[in-house]
């Protein structure tokens, strides 16, 4: 468990740096968020390589639903994002406060690192190393939701309600499927890396 819960208080750390009022202007949010990463993924591949066993297997199928995830999750973060701006005045100024952090960088360089290294280094690092040794520890349910909890509660350094929410469903669908199936890693690195690409980049709310 110490290992796990060393690596949950680094990623807080960084999350901390990149997404706090006090931290965030001195450093540049995709360059810390690559970094985190990186450092992210290879702290779980050393600490525990089981996690990443599961990446040769069914590679085909594996890619064609992570596909699929990824555009189910778009619709439904299409159809919050509508919703939220007729239920709050503050939904479409905070979201508007994610966006904000692409200014100033390239849309090609913030493709390429959400696509090969940011959104597949959340998946390796939150499901495939914290949710796999939680469930190992203290129950498939209780892992999934401790995990959930983690993943979502890092984003509250950014006080910003919508981001907070967005992480919760987003490690709730990413989390509930490895929960069921956890050969199902391929997939969900697959689903998060086009899914932020797509969200951020490509087809912006």
């Amino acid at each position: 468990m110490k290992k796990t819960v060393f690596g949950i208080l680094l990623a807080t750390v960084f999350w901390f740096v990149m997404f706090s009022p006090w931290t965030s202007g001195l450093v540049n949010f995709w360059v810390a968020m690559t970094c985190a990463g990186i450092v992210l993924t290879a702290y779980a591949f050393f600490c525990d390589r089981e996690g990443f066993g599961d990446w040769k297997t069914d590679l085909h199928n594996q890619v064609l639903l992570g596909i699929g995830i990824a555009i189910v999750l778009w619709g439904f973060f299409w159809i919050g994002d509508k919703l939220s701006q007729l239920m709050f005045s503050f939904a479409r100024p905070q979201v508007n406060l994610i966006y904000d952090m692409k200014d100033g960088s390239s849309s090609l360089l913030i493709a390429l690192a959400l696509l090969f290294v940011v959104g597949p280094a959340e998946e390796f690092f939150w499901r495939g190393f914290v949710q796999r040794r939680l469930m190992a520890r203290f129950g498939d349910w209780g892992g999934f939701f401790i995990a959930l909890a983690a993943y979502t509660f890092i984003h509250i350094w950014s006080f910003n309600f919508m981001l907070i929410c967005a992480a919760a469903v987003c490690g709730f669908c990413w989390g509930i499927l490895y929960r069921i199936k956890p050969s199902l890693l391929p997939a969900l690195v697959i689903s998060h890396a086009l899914w932020d690409v797509a969200a951020f980049v490509v087809f912006p709310f």
